[in-house]
Parts: C-alpha cells; structure tokens; sequence
C-alpha cells in the first residue's frame, strides 16, 4: 500500500530543508520525485544528491511559482516527458525567522509595522503560487485513470494562534519584541480552506487532497531561552526531528490512505490539542 514506484510527485520548494525531506521519503517508497524550486542551482543539487543516494530518477526544476506561465510551461514539460503527473505536494513559503536579537528587524515584522511588500510576497508564493499549482498541475492530475493527490503543508500554526510571549526578550520595551509576522499564520491557514475546497472539487476523479500541519523542527535554535518556553507548550516536550514528517509525507500520498480526503492532519507533539 505504501509502494509509490512510477509515481511522479512533484514538490514545490523542494530544494528547502524539509523539502528535501519529502524528497529523500518519496524515492525511499520508489517514488520519481521533481524538485521544483525559484533556484535552479539549488534544485538542481538536491535533486542530483537524491537521485544518487537513492538510486532514483529525481528531477529538479527552476520554477517561479507565482508566474502563471511558468507552472504551466512546467506542467506541460513534465507531461511531455512522463506522460503523467501522479501527485502535488504544496510545499513552497517564505519563512520568517523571529528568534533574531535584531531589534530593527524585530520591530519589523510586528503588525503595526509590517510592510506591505512583505505582506503580499508571502501571501504570493504561500497562497498563490499553492493556488496555481493546483489549478494546473492538479488538473493535469485530474485527467489520470486512477486520479492521484495533492498535499498541502500548513503548520501548526494554521491551527492555532502563534504564543508570541516565546520571542520575548528581556529588556525590550513591547513595541521592540519579536513577533511571528500575520503572514505566516493567513498563509497556512489559507492553505487549509484550500485543501477542503479541492478534496470536493475533484473527488468523483479520485483526486484528494489533505493537509499536514507540521509543528516546529529542532533546527539547533538559539537562544536556549526559546527553545525552553516552546518546549513548554509541547506536551511530548521537544520539537520535531528533521525526519520525523517523512511517514506522514508517504502515507498521505500512497493508497495506504486511499480514503483520506479533506483531512486537517496535525503533527504537532500536541501542542495544538492544548
């Protein structure tokens, strides 16, 4: 059930940490994974590292996601040389850090602050460039005999509000904390209304679509201040492992969870139960 041979999964920053992640998963199960990512240097690399390493066809690709013309350039490439597409993982964001001991940048990122440019350059590859792969690449997978799927990757933080006494720092007047920027939290929350509206629009096609919201990954952050007052709200204790998705990741994408549709799944060491 969790045999992927001959599927081509295409994974949008897929040159990013977790990203590569989701790569190195998918060619364990036999997958073809496409690394699509705005750096084709950077694709390029990881795709040439994981197809070593696992002795799978990888493919990376230079793509802006934002540009219409060019996911569907992509698309119609991918098609022309596979034949197919099999499955979509939503994966491309801007993350902003917030553990800096910069107080301009901290200052920043608050809401009152916060920069329109900045507002609309997540909201673009987050959401809209989420919403343009799925319009094109999805319906690419729409066409399939036996459909396929889509996956998006929210965050914890899609279901819960961010705690942003976990950035204070001491010292600091109120107007000088650091704060986990309103963009971040509107884009993975968008991205669960999106994965309720196409697991109905294609499922007579037997398209699904689900959602991971993934909670934080240990990543040895600084300071060790941060990193005690998360661990406080995380029932397990800890943040996640780097590899810890990579079940996740499978299971949502192969006929193991065939009749998973619409889900909101949280991988979180509980810290959105709480």
């Amino acid at each position: 059930m969790f045999d992927l041979t001959d599927k081509v999964v295409v994974i949008t920053g897929g040159a990013g940490k977790l990203g590569q992640k989701h790569a190195e998963a998918l060619a364990e199960f036999k997958a073809t994974p496409i690394i699509v990512d705005i750096s084709k240097e950077r694709a390029e690399a990881a795709a040439a590292r994981i197809e070593e390493e696992y002795q799978i066809k990888t493919l990376g690709v230079e793509v802006d996601i934002t540009r219409e013309s060019q996911v569907v350039q992509c698309c119609e490439n991918l098609l022309d040389e596979f034949g197919k597409i099999d499955v979509l993982i939503n994966n491309a964001a801007n993350n902003p850090k917030v553990e800096s001991r910069d107080e301009e940048k901290n200052i920043f990122t608050r809401l009152e602050n916060f920069d329109l440019e900045e507002w609309e350059r997540d909201i673009s590859v987050g959401l809209t460039g989420a919403f343009l792969c799925s319009k094109h690449i999805g319906y690419a997978i729409s066409k399939n005999q036996n459909g396929g799927s889509i996956l998006n990757i929210s965050s914890d933080l899609g279901v819960i509000a961010p705690d942003q006494q976990v950035y204070w720092q001491a010292g600091l007047s109120d107007e000088q904390q650091a704060v986990k920027p309103v963009s971040y939290s509107v884009v993975k929350t968008g991205l669960i209304g999106l994965t309720r509206y196409l697991s109905t629009y294609w499922a007579l096609k037997n398209v699904r679509c689900n959602a991971l919201c993934f909670g934080g990954v240990f990543n040895d952050q600084l300071p060790d201040e941060f990193l005690q007052k998360m661990y406080q709200r995380i029932p397990q204790g800890r943040m996640a492992g780097v590899d810890e998705y990579k079940s996740a990741i499978v299971f949502a994408v192969s006929d193991a969870s065939s009749f998973l549709n619409g889900a909101i799944i949280s991988i979180d060491g509980g810290r959105s139960a709480w």
